[in-house]
């Protein structure tokens, strides 16, 4: 098996397209053509993680956070990044992480956040914005079903009218002759999708169409995703008192501390929370204004305890604790596409956070 169907399978679930516009997603290093022997999972690639998947005969390693973050200058060996890098090069081992496309897609960490609480996911809490556009296509009727195709191949859902279709052709050897008007059979394909996706699919798209492609346009769409994007809104069915709440998080997390604002009372009873893996605390806002009792995630700032006191009750817990789940989201999906190939979590990885 090549790396790229194991790639390919995490990446149908969490498209690269999903991550946000400063992230680094995707393969960090290698190839997608090498032959993967195993995988090694896990939240942040180290040398010791590097010299783990070697010693466990493992050629791909599948991270969520991206090894290679910002650009490299130099390989050297006097960073951790670098000497993972190169000891990935030497022993002919991959790396491939999926950071910010994992935290949008459904299903993946803060659904999973939710699930390991018990609470049902209603909504996304921020929603992936400016990314959809509108694909209008006009192809003569005998070129619908290859342009249908691509459609279909890209996974793209779209919708087909028919009608006619008037055009200017040039119909003479006399340079200086007139246009004459043609009208032909034509069909109208109109979809939305993500920007991303548009550019390979308008490449393709004219290529099987050839001379049959009358027309194709691109235009922005206002709409945002309903399902895609950062954190989620969830019900616990039966709810909970704030101090039990903090006592489930920290269990479910495996979190030996929790850092929050003064509790509630315990006659209040929280039903609706919300929760973003990772740094999320820049979504505060969001969950007050989505009607969120209380918010999980981590690294909140001293400022945003001051602030928000008062209008929700802000768990946070360490930021490996919160993605931690990562490693399962990414086992689950390999181990649905290929149930026997071999696939570890790592088990020298520690939180870099100690508490004292």
């Amino acid at each position: 098996m090549l790396n790229a169907a194991i790639i390919s399978a995490i990446e149908d679930f969490a498209p690269a397209s999903f991550q946000e516009s400063w992230d680094n997603t995707g393969l960090q290093v290698g190839s997608l053509r090498a032959e993967c022997t195993g995988v090694l999972l896990c939240v942040d690639v180290t040398p010791a993680i590097v010299d783990e998947a070697r010693d466990r005969g493992c050629s791909l390693i599948v991270s969520h956070h991206p090894l290679i973050f910002k650009g490299l200058k130099r390989l050297t060996g006097n960073t951790p990044v670098e000497e993972a890098v190169m000891r990935a090069i030497s022993y002919g081992i991959s790396i491939y992480s999926c950071h910010t496309a994992v935290d949008s897609t459904p299903g993946g960490v803060s659904y999973r956040m939710a699930a390991m609480l018990g609470a049902e996911p209603v909504r996304v809490l921020q929603p992936l914005t400016d990314r959809l556009v509108s694909l209008r296509v006009t192809v003569k009727a005998n070129a619908l079903d290859k342009a249908l195709t691509a459609f279909s191949q890209s996974d793209v859902a779209c919708s087909v009218t028919d009608t006619r279709t008037c055009f200017n052709a040039d119909v003479t050897d006399d340079p200086f002759g007139s246009a004459k008007t043609l009208s032909v059979n034509s069909s109208v394909i109109e979809a939305v999708t993500d920007k991303s996706v548009a550019t390979g699919l308008c490449s393709e798209i004219t290529e099987v169409t050839g001379s049959g492609l009358l027309s194709l346009s691109v235009t922005k769409d206002s709409r945002s995703y309903t399902s895609v994007g950062l954190g989620v809104i969830a019900l616990l069915s039966d709810g909970l008192t704030a101090r039990s709440l903090v006592d489930k998080v920290k269990t479910v997390f495996n979190s030996p501390v929790a850092r929050c604002t003064p509790l509630p009372d315990d006659d209040i009873t929280i039903r609706r929370i919300a929760m973003c893996g990772g740094s999320g605390s820049e979504f505060i806002s969001d969950a007050v204004r989505a009607g969120a009792q209380a918010f999980i995630t981590s690294d909140t700032r001293y400022h945003d305890f001051v602030d928000w006191q008062n209008d929700i009750l802000i768990i946070d817990i360490g930021h490996f604790e919160s993605e931690s789940c990562t490693k399962e989201i990414f086992y689950n999906v390999i181990r649905e596409k290929f149930p026997n190939f071999a696939c570890y979590y790592s088990e020298v990885e520690e939180n870099p956070i100690i508490y004292i």
